[in-house]
């Protein structure tokens, strides 16, 4: 398989041969890089797996580059892909956009040379996988995994195959958390010593009988390697709020704060040694995940990170706290608050807001070319969200745990350990 960059190489080569052996010819002035576009040697084809809420965002985002053409999109339900290539077709004013129902056919084709996956949690480590086994480079939504053995698993695979990949905490890439971030890297805290990461309280899914899968809907794609259950519209829509397919607000939410607390502190290959916490459940729910928690993840030297998820969505919130003052960013907002508030005299520039991933979208796209790392590479984003599965572990529990960051096992506890891992839904494997 030629490499994209190779590739792009070569057909500047080649065009540059051309252009000294062949006669003067007509060219479109698009093919040249006018009219806002890039010649066609420099953009980068992407491939899109998944196309949900959270997709629709983040592939416009990606579409205002002119060095990137999306060629090709996958969804195991048929609206879903409909509306996709739709908005591929609009922007580009053409039918070039081609959908399909598995998105091992996307990963067949030689021309795709990076994807973005947007699926539901259960994918996102599977699909990253096979896409760097075809080639691909990788941008993949949070959170990166649905257990801790397959964050390592997908970081093991990046290197072996030495791919580009970009886990979707875009918050790394806006001036607020950045601004943040610097704050307590310059010590302008104090001595750090708690980093309050507020979601909301988790909601509760109530029991629907099972029903007919409805047309169009690959209902066992859509699964995948997760455990087989009767399809509800419930668990469908709630696919969040079960353990098979998700984490609840503890990691959906949660892996954003414990990123950027891992980033701030220098610590994304590492990470806390202690958990312990509180949750309630709802008895009644269908859904599985809790509605409340607080649970204190203390790094060796002491700091504590706090994840609780409790009041309203609007209320979420990422706090470093020291002896000499804290520095909040309002996720709802963008704003940045401070005690002392002289701290934000600091702050040079305003900042755009964490629902716009362009900045995060470019700094993958360079990294496609350069082949350097990205801002939030496989090993760092794999840290933050184990954070957040070991967050979940203590509570499901219901006792303390123990870890080493360095091993990535618990200490005197094998449920938990077993816990690290599942088994995957035949025929899919890591």
């Amino acid at each position: 398989m030629v490499k994209p960059v190779e590739r792009r190489a070569f057909l500047r080569r080649a065009a540059e041969a051309m252009g000294l052996a062949a006669a003067p010819a007509i060219v479109r002035s698009s093919s040249l890089g006018a009219e806002g576009q890039a010649p066609p040697s420099d953009q980068i084809a992407l491939g899109v797996i998944g196309y949900g809420g959270r997709c629709t965002v983040v592939l416009d985002h990606f579409m205002e580059f002119a060095d990137l053409r999306c060629l090709a999109l996958a969804d195991c339900q048929a609206a879903r892909r409909r509306a996709g290539k739709a908005r591929v077709d609009a922007r580009y004013a053409n039918t070039d956009c081609v959908d399909y129902n598995d998105f091992r056919a996307l990963l067949d084709r030689q021309d795709i040379e990076a994807v973005l996956i947007a699926t539901g949690d259960r994918w996102h480590t599977p699909a990253a996988i096979l896409a760097a086994q075809a080639g691909k480079d990788v941008y993949s939504e949070k959170p990166i995994s649905i257990t801790i053995a397959e964050g390592r698993a997908l970081v093991e695979t990046m290197a072996r195959y030495r791919r580009v990949y970009q886990a979707g905490h875009q918050r790394r890439s806006v001036d607020s958390y950045r601004f943040q971030a610097e704050v307590v890297r310059r010590g302008l805290l104090g001595k750090l010593h708690t980093i309050v990461c507020q979601q909301w309280e988790g909601p509760t899914v109530r029991l629907e009988a099972p029903r007919p899968v409805p047309p169009g809907f690959d209902y066992d794609m859509w699964l995948g390697p997760a455990p087989w259950h009767p399809y509800t519209n419930a668990r469908v829509s709630g696919w969040n709020y079960f353990w098979d397919t998700g984490g609840g607000p503890i990691i959906g939410m949660g892996c954003h704060y414990t990123d950027i607390a891992q980033w701030a502190l220098d610590r994304d290959d590492t990470g806390p040694v202690a958990y312990e916490g509180e949750a309630t459940f709802d008895p009644t729910a269908f859904s599985e995940t809790p509605v409340t928690a607080d649970i204190r993840c203390t790094y060796a030297d002491g700091i504590q990170i706090v994840l609780r998820s409790s009041g309203t969505f609007e209320a979420r919130h990422i706090r470093f706290v020291g002896s000499a003052g804290w520095v909040q960013v309002d996720d709802q907002t963008n704003v940045v608050t401070a005690e002392p508030s002289d701290l934000l005299r600091l702050r040079a520039i305003a900042a755009r807001s964490w629902a716009h991933t362009g900045d995060h979208a470019r700094n993958f796209l360079d990294c496609v070319k350069s082949r350097a790392r990205t801002i939030c590479h496989p090993e760092a984003a794999h840290r933050a969200t184990t954070i957040c599965h070991a967050a979940n572990l203590c509570i499901r529990l219901g006792r303390p745990l123990k870890w080493d960051p360095k091993t990535e096992c618990f200490l005197g506890d094998d449920e938990a350990n077993r816990r690290r891992s599942r088994v995957l839904r035949e025929p899919w494997t890591l």
